[in-house]
């Protein structure tokens, strides 16, 4: 981990294994994410990351070896409002959130902050899966940027993760003054 220096952290909300085919429409559409090839770049080119997943696409990643076997730890946002699906009869109503982190958190104004998050999902955000700006905020602290860090957006669709960076780098900017 870093500790005050700037770093690169690598944020990647990639369709989901096994679902690319929802965003067919999408112009960045690639067809289905090599989630292995992913993972090596996350490890390769970022001092820290952080990973949206999917229940089934955590199962996959473990199963195959996918993800490191040290230094990650698997969160939680829990979605008090979530999407059902016809033919599932227990909903999905969390997302695993791997994380990276880069340094240990800076804790704003709390004592101890949480694995896990609990916000609605995102509605008519111009993509299926947008992240809320809470959310963003959650995993940018666990991951424990600072404001001077370098995020790189891997998956930019609604640039939901973008905005909510600028946001939160000028809420840590004021913070730190």
């Amino acid at each position: 981990m870093n500790g005050g220096l700037s770093v690169k952290i690598g944020y990647a909300d990639p369709p989901y294994i096994g679902c690319a085919d929802r965003y067919l429409s999408h112009p960045d559409y690639n067809g289905e994410v090599d989630h292995r090839a992913l993972i090596q770049r996350l490890e390769s080119d970022f001092d820290g990351w952080v990973l949206h997943t999917h229940v089934p696409g955590l199962r996959t990643m473990e199963r195959d070896g996918i993800l490191p076997q040290n230094g990650i730890r698997i969160c939680q946002w829990v979605k008090p409002f979530a999407a059902f699906k016809r033919n599932v009869s227990v909903a999905y109503a969390y997302e695993p959130v791997i994380i990276k982190a880069v340094r240990k958190p800076t804790v704003a104004q709390r004592v101890v902050m949480r694995d896990w998050i609990a916000e609605p999902i995102t509605l008519q955000r111009g993509l299926t899966g947008a992240q809320p700006e809470k959310v963003c905020h959650w995993a940018f602290e666990l991951v424990g940027a600072e404001p001077g860090d370098e995020l790189i957006d891997l998956f930019p669709g609604t640039g939901a993760v973008t905005r909510a960076w600028a946001t939160y780098r000028q809420q840590a900017t004021m913070e730190f003054i």
